[in-house]
């Protein structure tokens, strides 16, 4: 596949960048290089290859949810600069 400039200002104009003129022409030759490195990878044969979403194998690094007490809500409260019996008091942001 051959990459012209023509491309190259459909590219960024969704991407909305104004590209000068010696910018376009330094990305036509980049893209050119991607597209033909991908030109390359698509002659490997990769039957039997099963598809992944990584690289490493993903697994869960997060611990099992285990039931705690909480702090009193009186004590997390009792520093707050406003507030009622259950929750903090702010200045309304928004009206």
């Amino acid at each position: 596949m051959e990459i012209t400039e023509k491309m190259v200002d459909y590219v960024s104009a969704l991407s909305r960048l104004k590209l000068p003129e010696e910018e376009k022409t330094r990305m036509t030759a980049e893209l050119q290089t991607i597209v033909t490195y991908m030109d390359v990878l698509e002659t490997l044969d990769t039957d039997g290859v099963e598809p992944m979403s990584h690289v490493f194998p993903v697994k869960n690094v997060l611990r099992a949810d285990e039931v705690q007490p909480s702090f009193p809500r009186e004590e997390l409260l009792k520093n707050a600069p406003g507030g009622d019996e259950e929750a903090f008091l702010v200045p309304k942001a928004v009206d």
